[in-house]
């Protein structure tokens, strides 16, 4: 199969999947407007899930799974499968201890945490938003560290070319708050709280859900002592590649900040925009980088120049022809798709009006942030080909 078929292929998997999970997401951003509108709880709620989601970006399938791929890519292309073995278990008994250290800490003192983040609701007058979001930072935080190791199990799946389990997983976090704000928040003394629940016990079923693969694969890790090269390489990698995926997410946690100081509703307000974006750049930007990474690491560690390049151009050539009108329509479309789906019950033609503007100054970069997740491949594995890309 030529590199071009089976890079399309792959795509087209990781796509079909992503596309399944980012519908689910959609529902379930729609049973939220619905249940809980946008409002004080729906910002509190959301600043406690996007610190977590945050450092996910850094620690999960941002940095470290782009630091990651092409070491273990490496040790597959020049070593035995018991060395393969040892790179999965060094790596994966550190980055462990890491979060789980990073978790305790955080849940000790989440009201510090939220107060670094959203000081808005610390000076509000009322404090309820302060009090709820401290509250539920510390049923969402440990979602950190299930997310993690299910980004590190996906990056050895993604590897040996098992995109579907990963692109897959995420449906299971959408489901599992889909549920718990449907029957969940009934049962509740303070029913958005049912979403906190339902992001950490998402994380838990997205982890135990790779588990059977990793088996079946005979790479499931194992906690080992001792030092190894490999986890030195990853922190040298992990560090260009923290300041790459951090710079986005950073201006949206900015954004967020900003917004706890004005008016209720504005942080869901940016959140349901920022959703809006993130279907074409799942769909489209993402999926090409995650193909892209685990085809490139391989190419790159079996010095095969010519499939290198042709690999990084296929897939900037397939991220225009797709992302393009994707930006355009998301400008021109802003208001009315935000309507049909967000404008229920709860979530109010205000609402709705006050989100498409954030939409269309967000979607005008769509193109910019579809080029960098494949561009900046380039740099997270090391090297830069010594064959000029050809024109796109």
């Amino acid at each position: 199969m030529s590199a071009d078929k089976s890079f399309l292929r792959s795509s087209s998997v990781v796509t079909t999947m992503t596309f399944l999970s980012r519908i689910l997401g959609l529902v379930r951003d729609y049973f939220v407007a619905r249940y809980f509108g946008a409002n004080g709880l729906t910002d509190a709620f959301l600043v406690a899930f996007r610190i977590p989601n945050f450092l996910r970006r850094l620690f999960g399938e941002g940095a470290f799974s782009q630091a990651f791929v092409p070491i273990l890519a490496e040790a597959k292309a020049n070593h035995n499968e018991t060395e393969v073995q040892n790179v999965i278990n060094h790596i994966g008994t550190k980055f462990l201890k890491v979060l789980v250290i990073l978790t305790l800490i955080a849940v000790i003192i989440a009201p510090v945490i939220i107060f670094m983040f959203a000081w808005g609701f610390y000076f509000d007058a009322d404090p309820t938003k302060f009090n709820l979001a401290s509250d539920m930072l510390r049923v969402t935080f440990p979602y950190l560290l299930l997310i993690s190791l299910t980004a590190f199990s996906g990056s050895i799946l993604n590897t040996y070319d098992r995109f579907a389990v990963p692109a897959f997983t995420p449906v299971l976090l959408n489901i599992s708050m889909i549920l718990s704000a449907v029957y969940l928040s009934k049962h509740l003394e303070t029913p958005i709280m049912a979403l906190a629940w339902g992001v950490l016990i998402g994380g838990i079923v997205q982890l135990l859900f790779q588990i059977p693969f990793l088996l079946k694969l005979k790479k499931m890790p194992r906690l080992v002592k001792g030092e190894h090269e490999a986890v030195k390489t990853l922190k040298n990698r992990m560090l260009p590649a923290l300041f790459g995926v951090s710079v986005s997410q950073i201006n949206l946690l900015i954004d967020t900040m900003i917004a706890t100081v004005l008016v209720s509703g504005s942080v869901t307000w940016l959140y349901y925009s920022d959703r809006l974006l993130e279907l074409p750049l799942a769909l489209i930007g993402i999926a090409l980088a995650t193909v892209a990474l685990a085809k490139l690491s391989n190419h790159y560690a079996n010095q095969d120049e010519q499939k290198f390049t042709q690999t990084i151009d296929y897939a900037l050539k397939i991220g225009l022809i797709l992302g393009a009108p994707a930006c355009a329509g998301l400008v021109l479309l802003a208001e009315p798709l935000l309507i049909t789906l967000f404008q229920y019950d709860a979530f109010t033609p205000y609402a709705a009006q006050q989100s498409s503007l954030s939409l269309m100054a967000y979607a005008a970069g769509l193109m910019a942030f579809i080029m960098v997740k494949i561009l900046a491949l380039l740099f997270w594995l090391g090297v830069i080909p010594k064959r000029q890309l050809k024109s796109v």
